[in-house]
């Protein structure tokens, strides 16, 4: 969305910038055996810096929800559904065509279907986006609360019921994914997909909660009403989330009921202090290096998976081997220089300037790819 719009905060794509840049980082070391340890993901239970970048922008995607269906005056219609439902659909093809084309450049099969994982990071954005939508049309608002803790609710109590925080085959997710994916069609991690089928159902409450914080915020013109509510909405929710942690731990992997909460939280606070900073301090500058990633967030974390997929499998011949671009700039050029840990952070860091580079002409020539 156009960044010099007058109904918008400049925060909020400021931190949907900062959460692509962040996505990027984290995905893309020099190499996955030395990952510089902030960018490491909690391994089961537990919460990392890392862990709060993609609910971040789930939560962020809930609020630009609350914006863009305005001009539909939330009223459900048959075009209003229909653009919604091909937004979805697209959005979730180009998920699956990602994953068909790291199996095709890796593998070589043209048609690997028999081993395409069907969810992704892409898929699970879709169906969050699709069925927060149509819900902001098709329910009053004021319910919107009650859905909320009736999705948070029921999704821990099949957590409890169905062995759900078991990191292994036994966990109703995993056994729900196997028995309707197959497990070829799934991310491995100990039979569990982070971005799985039941997994999705605590996520849409996730967007229906920067939904309505988006309506929060929409509703009053001061800004700092606005910075107020969020600050508010922000401790609220971190609050709840660290009390009822201790009988619900956080799990990013399961996207338990706590972890909506508490990232939820610390994303209201995050974009509170960024409010603060950008639209009442007036500190600008910094923050356009991020707005290049803000205003085509989707198309920049796309052409990132394709370039570090071409990265992967592009060989050149060093040292008297076939070996990756990646690997051939990582173990060649900055391994040497920076170490193991921190070689691998320099690559990632490097893949993000390619990307914002590639962003930031695109934000100059105002050219802004909706997906």
């Amino acid at each position: 969305m156009n960044v010099t719009s007058n109904k918008r905060l400049l925060a909020l794509d400021v931190m949907r910038g900062i959460t692509i840049a962040g996505m990027i980082l984290v995905n893309n070391p020099g190499s996955w055996g030395y990952v510089y340890f902030p960018l490491k993901h909690a391994q089961w239970n537990g919460l990392t810096p890392t862990d709060l970048i993609f609910p971040f922008f789930m939560f962020i995607m809930g609020i630009s929800t609350y914006i863009s269906l305005r001009k539909y005056n939330f009223t459900f219609s048959t075009p209003a559904a229909l653009k919604i439902i091909k937004r979805t659909i697209v959005i979730f093809l180009i998920g699956i065509a990602i994953n068909w084309f790291a199996l095709l450049c890796y593998y070589h099969d043209p048609l690997p279907f028999a081993q395409i994982r069907v969810l992704g990071v892409m898929q699970r954005l879709a169906l969050c986006y699709g069925a927060s939508a149509l819900i902001a049309l098709l329910i009053k608002h004021k319910y919107i609360p009650y859905l909320i803790v009736a999705l948070l609710v029921g999704y821990f109590i099949l957590l409890i019921t169905g062995n759900g925080f078991a990191y292994n085959e036994t966990n109703i997710l995993s056994i729900v994914d196997r028995s309707i994916l197959g497990d070829a069609h799934m991310y491995q991690d100990n039979h569990i997909d982070p971005e799985g089928l039941l997994s999705t159902i605590p996520s849409i409450a996730h967007v229906l909660i920067g939904f309505c914080v988006g309506k929060l915020l929409m509703e009053v013109k001061d800004i700092r009403e606005k910075l107020e509510r969020l600050f508010l909405i922000g401790t609220i929710l971190t609050f709840a989330g660290f009390l009822l942690s201790y009988g619900c731990p956080f799990n990013k992997k399961i996207w338990s009921p706590t972890f909506v909460l508490v990232t939820c939280g610390l994303g209201s606070s995050f974009l509170a202090l960024l409010v603060w900073i950008i639209d009442i301090k007036g500190y600008k500058k910094w923050s356009r290096f991020f707005e290049s990633f803000g205003v085509n967030p989707l198309f920049i974390y796309v052409l990132a998976d394709v370039l570090a997929i071409l990265l992967g499998v592009i060989t050149v011949t060093y040292q008297g081997e076939n070996t990756s671009l990646q690997q051939v700039f990582y173990a060649g050029v900055l391994q040497p220089v920076f170490g193991n840990e921190s070689g691998s952070l320099a690559y990632a860091i490097l893949f993000v300037l390619l990307n914002w580079a590639i962003g930031y002409i695109l934000y100059k020539k105002k050219i802004y790819i909706k997906i």
